[in-house]
């Protein structure tokens, strides 16, 4: 099966998450997010490429969530950055300069993993601490169905790109690193 064939669905079980809470970590659990879907993964494929293949998933429906540390002085500011599985984030110059860092990283796992109640590789801006930006790439809030890490590597989240623009915290921006073309 082609990528341009597949859906965000894909051969999932998709369930209410209100009625299966135990599948996520538990901040997702607690998001106040109505119409979220969920599907049970098998947590070795959770990393976006595999996951795609294994269950028929459009690598364009899928968002990566990546969380960031950004510095300026004495302050610091953790971010999660939304983009589409076929893109890259602009980390060093986008996603540095609108949160006004000098200095920008991938956050520490560890950290990361204790601040937000969730586990790398099924990190989710559903249900990231009060405060925390959630940049989100307007090719992503253009999608009416998506597919995003549960909180767990075990499960994977069903959201609109509407519904993740309108997280607390979010902001719609153009996120993506050009692609230069072919000679």
């Amino acid at each position: 099966m082609t990528d341009d064939t597949r859906t965000a669905r894909g051969t999932l079980d998709w369930q209410p998450l209100e009625q299966h809470p135990d599948l996520v970590a538990a901040p997702v659990a607690q998001a106040e997010v109505p119409g979220l879907l969920v599907a049970e993964i098998d947590a070795s494929l959770a990393d976006t490429a595999a996951f795609c293949d294994a269950y028929e998933v459009s690598l364009a429906a899928s968002a990566n969530c990546v969380v960031v540390q950004a510095r300026r002085g004495e302050t610091t500011t953790y971010a999660a950055v939304m983009v589409l599985g076929t893109d890259r984030a602009d980390v060093n110059k986008t996603v540095r300069k609108h949160l006004g860092a000098r200095k920008i990283t991938f956050a520490d796992q560890e950290h990361t993993e204790q601040a937000t109640g969730m586990t790398s590789g099924g990190i989710t801006p559903v249900g990231l601490p009060d405060g925390w930006p959630i940049l989100v790439d307007e090719r992503v809030a253009a999608e009416p169905e998506l597919v995003i890490g549960g909180g767990v590597r075990g499960s994977k989240l069903l959201i609109s790109g509407h519904q993740l623009a309108a997280l607390p915290g979010a902001e719609v921006l153009d996120l993506v690193i050009p692609v230069e073309p072919s000679a």
